[in-house]
């Protein structure tokens, strides 16, 4: 599952991404506490991340299970943070909205035993080639000429007698 998005980037030649999006999911528990996810190498394409949902599975026991993540910060600098502490009678589940990390990011099951399943985004950012640029500007290009507005003209003001 996957859609493709253009987007104003500092990408590329002409400021143009392509931007693709596939579901992402991993369960923690005691037995498997942390997932790292890593990108590809490929030298034109940038992996993020984005968490939506952090909720407890079927069998969680009454206990807090903390969720923390690590990732680099604006600075390069690796940084722990928790995200979620969700417990069976009164938190089970946090909704993380868009919380958008870049490759690579470790999720940690930090306290308790789980299961805990983190949910979200896998999104791969991608330079956009200046022939698919080009080709994407002629049916633009088109498009222009078929929404062609005219000008409107100014009402006339009745004279008075």
């Amino acid at each position: 599952m996957s859609f493709h998005d253009d987007e104003s980037s500092d990408l590329g030649p002409a400021g143009q991404s392509k931007l693709e999006s596939f579901l992402f999911s991993c369960e923690l528990s005691s037995k498997v506490p942390f997932y790292t996810f890593q990108g590809d190498e490929e030298e034109d394409l940038e992996h993020f991340l984005e968490l939506r949902t952090v909720c407890l599975g079927e069998g969680a026991k009454e206990e807090s299970n903390v969720v923390e993540v690590t990732a680099m910060n604006h600075q390069g600098k690796t940084i722990s943070v928790p995200i979620a502490n969700l417990h069976i009678s009164c938190l089970p589940m946090v909704s993380l909205g868009e919380f958008e990390l870049k490759a690579p990011v470790t999720i940690r099951l930090k306290a308790g035993t789980g299961p805990v399943t983190v949910s979200g985004l896998h999104l791969i950012a991608s330079q956009v080639d200046e022939s698919d640029l080009s080709d994407e500007d002629d049916e633009d290009d088109d498009d222009d000429e078929e929404e062609e507005i005219t000008p409107i003209k100014p009402a006339k003001k009745k004279q008075k007698q």
